[in-house]
């Protein structure tokens, strides 16, 4: 087998025989890899508590046929403000959940990586209350999948913009109209986070603007993902 070293982000685990988990990773250049961690579950465990989702970390590996070995652990972040405040971790919890889902298997997808590295610090400097839908924005562009925000996916008017609809992937005058309503200041504020402004987005003050733009972004990834985010309803109880 051969050696190799990464950084990743912890996704999730899960138990496998006695002592072992299957830890699956988002690394810089091998896209998502599942690798065991061999004996972590035991007390006095090598690995300690550095192979906790979110928990961002130096490794080496072995390569194997369909899961990898992880030989040695360091941590580069735990994220601590992130694993201490129940509010942030849901929210870090959502996006390590999303990206599972997106990440292939041992295809390298640095931007990814580096776009949840990104929200993951961000998160874990202020708590703002846009990181995953501007994270779900930025994701779904990542796909190819941007929205239509400026005409109408029907008939290409730009004026009197009023609905959005995830089926077709953008916004609809009021004479195509279907979908959902939107706000102008929620078309606004969406315009922002994809169109360069993210940073001062993420600034804005929870308010009706900004749950509707995090609904958008929740039925617009689930969309995409044919199917519900199951840490999302962690994230509903406010």
């Amino acid at each position: 087998m051969s050696l190799y070293r990464e950084h990743g982000i912890v996704l999730r685990t899960y138990k496998l025989g006695e002592a072992d988990r299957i830890v699956v990773l988002m690394t810089q250049t091998h896209g998502k890899v599942r690798a065991v961690a061999k004996g972590v579950r035991k007390t006095k465990s090598r690995f300690g508590g550095r192979l906790e989702p979110t928990s961002h970390v130096s490794l080496l590996l072995y390569e194997g046929r369909e899961l990898d070995i992880i030989s040695q652990a360091e941590s580069v972040d735990h994220f601590r403000p992130i694993r201490e405040d129940l509010d942030r971790l849901a929210a870090a919890v959502n996006m390590l959940e999303v990206v599972d889902q997106v990440a292939q298997e041992r295809e390298s997808s640095p931007r990814l990586y580096q776009m949840l590295l990104g929200a993951l610090r961000t998160l874990a400097a202020k708590p703002s209350v846009l990181v995953v839908a501007g994270f779900f924005w930025k994701l779904l562009d990542l796909e190819g999948l941007r929205p239509e925000l400026d005409h109408c996916v029907t008939c290409g008017s730009d004026v009197d913009l009023v609905a959005f609809d995830v089926d077709q992937g953008g916004v609809l005058c009021r004479t195509c109209r279907r979908g959902v309503p939107i706000s102008p200041e929620a078309l606004a504020l969406m315009r922002r986070i994809l169109g360069g402004g993210l940073a001062s987005a993420l600034d804005e003050p929870r308010s009706a603007t900004t749950h509707e733009v995090e609904v958008l972004a929740t039925r617009s990834m689930e969309h995409h993902l044919e199917r519900r985010i199951r840490s999302m309803t962690v994230l509903d109880r406010g």
